[in-house]
Order: structure tokens, then sequence, then C-alpha cells
């Protein structure tokens, strides 16, 4: 990775304060020096057929030994870009190319009948836990890019998002998993494991404070993450949380569910 591209993205939207005011100012010659490391991007307009398409796509060369090969390798590296591939991928193993259809009207409340959308406005994208758009025009590519940077992302379930963190896992050279990455997994499967009960995510957040190098934020998506590849995952139904919380795929995880096992059999069964 070129660390003066990485900075140039970082900056354009970060300061030492916190987000940068919009609209984000790209300057010139930064923007066409981080382009050319593939750090940064033109904008993108796409139909949400062809972003389908070009995600079948990716699953032809990103395989599911790539991803998770990514995913340990960051843990003591701390290249926390890597990871997302990982519910990437897995969010996208089953995506099947289909033509946008609209879920207006599609889904309704029980208790009132009133229709509400479920992720995005396609119905078949919906049904996969991906929020995707019939279209998109000029979205910028980048602020995405920088998340990824900065957090190891933050709209994990995004149809664009899906397709950046899956073109851009493709270009990675082939990475190491060392015995100090399994060694930190383990210690993650035991904390998950020593939860009590009715722990949710952000007393596990607390239990994960140390095993890896990592700030709280991280640390929430690293969770978000294997909530969204389905290793944290609710056991039974659970009535969503209302109003504000920091949480979106892990939020109806609870100890008592543990990990999957399965999960984490299929995922990383190579080094178990």
């Amino acid at each position: 990775m070129d660390k003066k591209a990485k900075q140039i993205l970082l900056k354009t939207f970060w300061s030492s304060q916190g987000w940068k005011d919009r609209p984000y100012v790209y300057e010139e010659e930064d923007f066409v020096y981080a382009k050319s490391k593939g750090m940064m991007f033109d904008p993108l307009t796409i139909h949400h057929d062809e972003a389908v398409r070009q995600i079948a796509e990716c699953h032809e060369t990103v395989t599911k030994e790539k991803v998770a090969t990514a995913f340990l390798h960051s843990l003591s590296t701390r290249k926390i870009h890597l990871r997302s591939a990982l519910s990437s991928w897995v969010l996208t193993r089953q995506f099947v190319q289909h033509s946008f259809e609209s879920n207006a009207g599609r889904n309704t409340a029980p208790a009132n009948g009133i229709a509400y959308a479920m992720y995005g406005d396609c119905y078949v994208c919906d049904s996969y836990h991906i929020a995707g758009l019939e279209s998109y025009t000029d979205e910028d590519m980048n602020v995405l890019n920088f998340e990824r940077h900065k957090w190891g992302g933050v709209r994990l379930n995004y149809l664009l998002y899906l397709l950046q963190d899956l073109q851009l896992m493709s270009k990675e050279p082939e990475l190491e998993v060392t015995v100090a990455d399994v060694a930190i997994w383990r210690q993650v499967l035991a904390a998950i494991e020593s939860c009590e009960p009715t722990d949710a995510a952000r007393q596990l957040e607390k239990r994960l404070a140390g095993i890896f190098p990592s700030s709280k934020n991280e640390r929430d998506v690293f969770m978000e993450i294997l909530a969204s590849a389905g290793i944290l995952a609710p056991t039974k139904d659970r009535p969503g949380r209302g109003g504000k919380n920091d949480f979106f795929a892990v939020v109806n995880w609870r100890g008592e569910d543990g990990y999957s096992k399965r999960g984490v059999q299929d995922l990383f069964g190579t080094w178990m």
C-alpha cells in the first residue's frame, strides 16, 4: 500500500477535529496521485443490474480462502481495510444475478399494515440483507474507501460498498496467516464464549479490548463484520431495539448466543 496515497485519502475527509465539512475538497494533484495508486476514484455512475453483475464476477476470483486469510492477517497487523471483505463475501456468496425489483409496498408491518422499506429499494437485494438502489449517479466511492481504511468499513451492506470491497480485495497480493493471528482469533472466540447470557455487543466490545490492536470504533466494526458474516448470530427472535444505538447487524446478538461454530468451521476451519 502506498502510504502517501492513504494519507491523502484520510486527510480529505478527516481532521484532528473529526469529519471535515462538506463539500469535501479534492486537491487536484493529490487526487491524481492517490487515484494512480488505486486509493481514490472518479465518481461512479452505475445501474443496479450492472453492479450485481460485477459483484457476481468478483466471486470468480475472490475466494472464501482469500477473504478468510485477509481477515486473520489483519488481526496482528491492524490492516483493518482487509477485514470487511469477509462479510462482503458472505453476504454475496449466494447472490444471484437479478434485475432491479422494487420493494415498494411489498413489506407491511403485521401490526398496522403500513408498508415499509427493508434495507434498500430492491426487493431481491433485501432478501440478502443488502441495501440496493435502482441506479447510482456520480457516487463518491472515496468516502466508502475512507471508512474502510479508517475503521474497517461502515456501510457494510450497501451494494456499492460490497462491490468496491470485493474489487479491491481482488487486487490484494497473497497474504500470510501467522501463528500470532490464529492465537488472537482463538482469544476472540474465547472472549465471546465468556460473555454473560444477557451481555450485548457493548459488553463484548469491552471484552475484546486488549486482545488485538484496535480502537473502540474499530472493535465496533469488527463485531458488525462478524455479525454480517453470520458468526455473531442471534439464536432466537428478539424485539428490535428502538431509538438510537451504536449497532446494526449485531444489535440483537446476546451472550447466550455465543458464536456460530458452523460458521467458524466453514470460514476458518483451515486454521482451527
